[in-house]
């Protein structure tokens, strides 16, 4: 049988394809359907051989993906050198601040990651409406000396207008997007805001953790937490930022400042931790200040490409934004939700096991964030594409994301696997932290692939303004993966809690799978135009 195996080519597969449509014509829809989700799921893998090929759209991804990776693999691994230098005072201020590190991130993420994904996607739309209306805008300004208002229709349906000042966006070689103010606008307002419920609520939020007044992780972990978030306003319209840069396809500029930003976090560690002897408070305080110096960095950079001042406040996209960001603000909390109660878990186990449990999953996240890269190209092109009315590229695009994806998890799996072994005494002395932390590699590396398509499928969704769904099936996947947290954590303890992290990933990935292969909602076209593959 194994002699008999051989790979389908592109061509065979198309050609397949092609037949199965021909077959399916006059049959009614309901009835086609598995052979559309068997084709569909195909076609995504079909030419994963190639996936590496430097053609015009693997070139695409890289200049946008590469940056990014390298952008967002920079934050974990300061947050990384952090916790070995921590680790070093001792293992109770280690758990501390990993019960800190674990509630401000989470907390952050309830508010960056919808705000940072809805500003990217119509950021990239605006982008490439803009660049497609470009011309008639030039020659209607060198006609008039007055403003002139285009309508352009986005991929929804709705209407956005662009006010084409020639002192602004033209005269000036700006480009004039108006989420891009408005991403900003309401990220800090939502740093403010951060601030000040992490200030009021420290001690009742590591009291959930399970960290109470009694406990010797209590008094730095309060201490850490509070002052990080100061850090909250820069953090959020730093990454608000962000997602106008990468809507705009520009993802150097982030990397150059996030990598300046962390070069400063590290050499401040040292200092203010040992030499002028704060501990977990200089942590913190080098913490914030790099993320100052990352907000105003990318503030300056964005002011030479962007106009940040509509003409008039009707021009401001809060609304959009604060839409599609409520529904993705669902998802994040069921997604910051999981995370967080395996954390508690795990902190009501004792410091020990706390400590092997963050230093675990600093190391999960940091590397399947690697993903991410992926992901962000796969929006910003899909978002444009989806603009453009060009399926057939989104399709290649989700595709070729996706393939790259499985690749990077795989590599990803093979080193963590072979390099943390002796890798964890970087982070601990502690032998009891030690012998924990030799229990969950197994599971940080086998789930690596996982992690990685699950990661580039929620950038594709968000690509084609899916946000609904994305919402609604993480929910699902989120009462799944606190049941199974709860039953697995109680029964098997530590390595519990990382089985029940395993299939909280992997019904993340169904939930991909599922919204395409069914050729649903904005994927509709996926039957409609068959012939598009053929």
């Amino acid at each position: 049988m194994r002699e008999n195996f051989h790979w389908l080519s592109v061509d065979q597969l198309l050609n397949t394809r092609r037949k199965v449509v021909n077959l399916c014509k006059g049959i009614p829809l309901f009835e086609r359907k598995p052979l559309s989700r068997i084709m569909s799921f195909l076609m995504l893998f079909s030419g994963i051989r190639n996936a590496l090929t430097d053609d015009e759209l693997g070139l695409e991804i890289v200049h946008i993906a590469l940056p990014t990776t390298l952008a967002l693999a920079a934050d974990p691994i300061a947050s990384l050198i952090d916790t070995a230098f921590i680790g070093h005072i001792g293992p109770v201020e280690l758990a501390a601040v990993g019960v800190s590190i674990a509630i401000f991130n989470q907390i952050s993420k309830i508010t960056i990651i919808p705000l940072v994904s809805v500003t990217t996607s119509l950021v990239a739309e605006e982008d490439a409406a803009e660049q497609s209306h470009q011309s008639e805008k030039e020659i209607l300004l060198e006609e008039s000396n007055v403003n002139v208002k285009v309508d352009i229709e986005d991929k929804t349906g709705n209407t956005f207008s662009i006010n084409a000042d020639k002192k602004a966006a033209v005269g000036r070689g700006k480009a004039y997007i108006p989420s891009a103010s408005s991403g900003i606008v309401i990220g800090g307002v939502l740093g403010v805001l951060q601030t000040l419920f992490l200030i009021f609520t420290a001690k009742p939020m590591l009291n959930y953790m399970g960290v109470d007044s009694n406990s010797p992780m209590f008094k730095p972990a309060q201490q850490y937490l509070t002052l990080r978030s100061f850090g909250a306003p820069a953090v959020i319209i730093s990454m608000a930022i962000q997602g106008v840069f990468r809507g705009i396809r520009d993802t150097k500029t982030p990397l150059y400042a996030t990598v300046m930003g962390d070069a400063t976090n590290i050499l401040l560690d040292p200092l203010l931790m040992f030499v002028v002897r704060l501990g977990v408070s200089g942590a913190a305080i080098a913490h914030i200040f790099s993320q100052y110096l990352i907000a105003i960095m990318l503030l300056w950079s964005l002011m030479k490409q962007v106009v940040l001042l509509p003409p008039t406040m009707k021009d401001f996209q809060f609304g959009k934004i604060l839409k599609n960001g409520f529904l993705l603000l669902v998802k994040v909390g069921a997604v910051t939700f999981c995370v967080t109660l395996s954390a508690s878990l795990a902190a009501r186990k004792g410091s020990t096991t706390m400590a092997a449990f963050q230093i675990c999953l600093q190391i999960w996240m940091a590397t399947s964030l690697l993903a991410d890269g992926l992901a962000v190209a796969g929006q910003a092109i899909i978002a444009s594409e989806f603009a453009k009315r060009d399926y057939k590229k989104v399709v290649e695009s989700a595709s070729r994301v996706l393939q790259l994806g499985l690749i990077l998890g795989l590599v990803l799996s093979v080193l963590l696997m072979s390099l943390l072994p002796f890798g964890s005494k970087l982070f601990t002395n502690d032998r009891s932290v030690l012998q924990l932390i030799s229990i969950g590699i197994p599971y940080v590396a086998a789930t690596q692939p996982i992690n990685a398509l699950a990661f580039v499928f929620d950038g594709i969704n968000y690509g084609a303004s899916d946000f609904t769904y994305s919402a609604y099936s993480m929910i699902m996947v989120a009462l799944v993966s606190i049941c199974s947290l709860y039953v697995l954590s109680s029964s098997f303890g530590f390595t519990g809690i990382w089985i029940a992290l395993s299939i909280y990933m992997a019904l993340r990935i169904f939930a991909g799978f599922w919204r395409i292969v069914t050729a649903s909602g904005p994927w509709s076209f996926l039957t409609e135009n068959s012939n598009l593959f053929q």
